[in-house]
Parts: structure tokens; sequence; C-alpha cells
């Protein structure tokens, strides 16, 4: 340490710190500092959303709850919806273009209702997906949390929908002939299936549309196209009948038709297996299994630029 005086006042310089001229890597690894936010490891990542699996129940079921909560009728719209749908596809396409070949009534209205509610699962978790973080910024940067949990919650609260529509969705089938058999139970891996189908896509939508926000305003003519190209409303297998065989395997194979087709061979009994393609269960898995893993840890990747920027 040094004096210096001037005009009577004394001026003490001090040494020089023994961090001067450390970088701030150095500094920060010297004193056991962490960046702010910073990407966890895979593994611990999935430790840390284990460990707020209560808040993604707590929140997806809240969400659940809020969703109607403006409208009179509330949660019955849950079901209605995909009802009132049905009841227009089938008037425009089931009696109007006669989209029903090789189908009787009593196999083509369940089969058009199921299609409906098992493709709106898919379809409603890629919005809620697109809009998971984007809409969300003032959670994400009020509170550290693992930012999956959005897009989990999402996809878990349209489940529940799904699970709540299905009790309409047996009566239908069961009223037109179809009666409960061991074949039912097929539905609980096949939605399981869908469900992590589902996760992983909506974990992919959920990172590219926290940059791009846009992207909303485009999926519904994205999703309104994958819903035809998928058999919602007819067919596939007798539609493309007379188009190349490669045409065929392309939409057949698509995750959401062939998620359509297992659980409508669960439920119906006139849809047979005639009607899904080869190895359709190993298909499935693949289709969770690639988006599922792959979603995540895609999503996973740009965790600690989530709500920055």
């Amino acid at each position: 340490m040094s004096d210096t005086q001037q005009g009577g006042a004394v001026a003490t310089s001090a040494p020089p710190s023994v961090d001067e001229g450390l970088p701030p890597a150095a500094l920060a690894a010297k004193y056991g500092l962490s960046v702010s936010g910073a990407r966890p490891g895979l593994f611990e990542y999935v430790r840390e959303l284990w460990s707020r699996r209560h808040f993604i129940m707590a929140f997806s079921s809240a969400k659940l709850t809020a969703q109607y909560s403006q409208a009179k009728l509330g949660q019955v719209w849950q079901v209605a919806t995909p009802l009132l749908n049905a009841l227009v596809y089938y008037l425009i396409f089931g009696l109007i273009l006669g989209a029903s070949q090789g189908m009787s009534k009593d196999v083509y209205i369940p089969f058009l209702v199921t299609g409906i509610f098992v493709f709106t699962f898919t379809q409603s978790s890629v919005m809620a997906g697109v809009r998971a973080i984007s809409g969300n910024l003032g959670l994400v940067r009020a509170l550290h949390f693992p930012r999956a949990s959005l897009p989990i919650s999402f996809s878990l609260q349209q489940l529940q929908q799904l699970l709540y529509s299905m009790i309409v969705l047996v009566a239908i089938v069961v009223s037109f002939g179809s009666y409960p058999s061991l074949r039912w139970l097929l539905v609980i891996p096949g939605l399981f299936l869908q469900f992590v189908f589902n996760v992983g896509l909506a974990m992919i939508m959920a990172r590219m549309g926290s940059k791009t926000p846009d992207l909303a305003q485009l999926m519904p003519f994205v999703m309104r196209t994958w819903m035809y190209a998928s058999g919602v409303m007819f067919s596939l297998r007798t539609m493309l009948a007379d188009k190349p065989a490669w045409i065929g395997d392309i939409l057949m194979y698509n995750p959401a038709a062939v998620y359509m087709d297992l659980i409508r061979y669960a439920l119906i009994d006139g849809y047979g297996a005639e009607n899904l393609p080869a190895h359709v269960w190993m298909t499935a898995l693949a289709w969770a299994l690639v988006f599922g893993i792959g979603g995540f840890v895609y999503f996973w990747k740009a965790e600690e630029r989530y709500g920055r920027g």
C-alpha cells in the first residue's frame, strides 16, 4: 500500500487484487459460481422433472378446468365440440360425398367419431405445444423450473380431455352394435403410445414456437392438411385403392393414421385387422420412441434460452 499527500490530504491506493487478470470463467470456478438458469445434464433434468410431477399434474388440471370457465355449459364443451365436428363431417362426407364407401352406417359413424376424437388429441397437443413457452413468458421468467414441464402439462391436459370424451365415444360405439370385448383393452397401450408421441411433438413445437410465435398462426393450416391426409373422415385403403402403392404406404403409416386405426380396431367390431397396415404395433411404438425421446432431447438442448431475448 502506498500513500500520497496533496494539500494536506492523504490518498491511499490498495494493492493489486490477487484476482486481477483472471478470465471470468476462472473467477467463476474459483468461487464456485455457476451460470443462472444453466442447462443441467440430461439425467439431472429428468430427475428435476420427476420432482415436479405434482406441479405438472396440478397445472394441467387447472388449465383444463379454466378452459371453459367462461362458458355457461362449462366442461360440457369438452365433449360437445368434437361431437359437433363429427356431426358436420358426417353430413358433408358421409351423406353428401359418400366417403363411407365399403362401410355400413353402423361401422362408419363410430369410425368417424373415433377418428375425430383421436386426431383432436394430437391436434390439440400440437397447438398447445406451440404456445407452451411463448404464451407463458411471465411464468417462465419469474420461476425456475424445468421448462419441459409446460408442454408435458399441456399434453396431459389434452389426455384428460380425451378420457372424458371416451365416455361418450364408448356410448356411441355400443349404440351401433360394437360391445365390450377383450380387444377393447388395446385402447390402453394405443393411447399411451399416442400420448408419448404427442408429448415429443409438443416439445418440438414448443421450442420452435418460442422463437417464432407466428408459427401458431400457420399450424391450423398444417393440422387441417394432416387431418385430411390421415383418413379421419374416410378409409384410406378404400380411397387409395387405384393409386400407386407408395402413396398409400406414406399416408397409412403416418402417425396420426396409425394411432386412429389402432383405436378403431380396438373398439369397432366391423373394423377388422385387414384395415391396418402391416406391423402396425411396431410402427406405433417406433413413432412414439422417435418423437418422444427425440423431441425431449431437442427441447432440452435449448433449455437455458427459453424466456430470454
